[in-house]
C-alpha cells in the first residue's frame, strides 16, 4: 500500500503530518510526501519535512491514498488548480482521499464532499456546508473512501482510519 501526504510549503501542522505518517508506516504503508516544491518546509510547531516530490510530479495512479495535511499553510491549496485536480483524480480513480484540520476545504472546493458526511476544523464548517457536505463536527469522519479529521488532537485516529479503509 502506498499513500501520498500533501503538506503546505510552510506552516503545515506538525502533529497532523508526523502522527498520520507514523500510523501509516506502523501499518506497513509506504509514504511519499509532496508539497509545492521539494524545498524543506517548516511546520507551525517548528518541525521540518523535506518533500519527496513536488505537486507537479504527482501521479495519482501510484498511490492507494491521497491525504491533505492541515495547518494554516494548507490554505494555499484551497483554490490551487493542481491540488484540486489531484483530489479529483484520486477520487475518480477510487482511491482513499483524506484531509485534516482546515484541509477538508480543499476536498470541498474540489467538489468531493457534496452529499458526504465530513468534519474539519470549526473555521471550515461554513465552507463545507456551502459545498454540500453534511458537517459532523466529529474528530474523524469516514464516509466511504473519504476520510476527514478536525485537527491535531485527532491526527493519530485519522491515520488509523486511513489504515482501516485501505484494509
Amino acid at each position: 500500500m502506498k499513500a501520498l501526504l500533501i503538506i503546505a510549503p510552510q506552516n503545515f501542522r506538525d502533529e497532523e503530518y508526523f502522527y498520520t505518517k507514523e500510523e501509516l508506516e506502523k501499518a506497513g504503508v509506504d509514504v511519499t510526501t509532496a508539497s509545492r516544491s521539494t524545498e524543506t518546509t517548516t511546520g507551525m510547531m517548528g518541525g521540518t519535512a523535506k518533500p519527496d516530490i513536488s505537486l507537479s510530479e504527482v501521479n495519482v495512479d501510484e498511490y492507494d491514498a491521497v491525504l491533505f495535511i492541515g495547518g494554516s499553510g494548507s490554505a494555499v491549496y484551497f483554490n490551487n488548480a493542481t491540488a484540486l485536480d489531484i483530489a479529483r483524480k484520486a477520487d475518480a480513480a477510487g482511491k482513499v482521499v483524506g484531509a485534516i484540520c482546515i484541509a477538508p476545504s480543499i476536498l470541498a472546493n474540489a467538489g468531493l464532499l457534496r452529499g458526504k458526511r465530513a468534519t474539519a476544523y470549526p473555521s471550515e464548517e461554513a465552507n463545507l456546508r456551502a459545498k454540500g457536505a453534511e458537517y459532523t463536527g466529529e474528530g474523524v469522519t469516514v464516509d466511504g473512501r473519504i476520510i476527514t479529521g478536525d485537527g491535531p488532537t485527532s491526527a493519530r485516529e485519522f491515520g488509523r482510519a486511513v489504515v482501516r479503509v485501505l484494509g
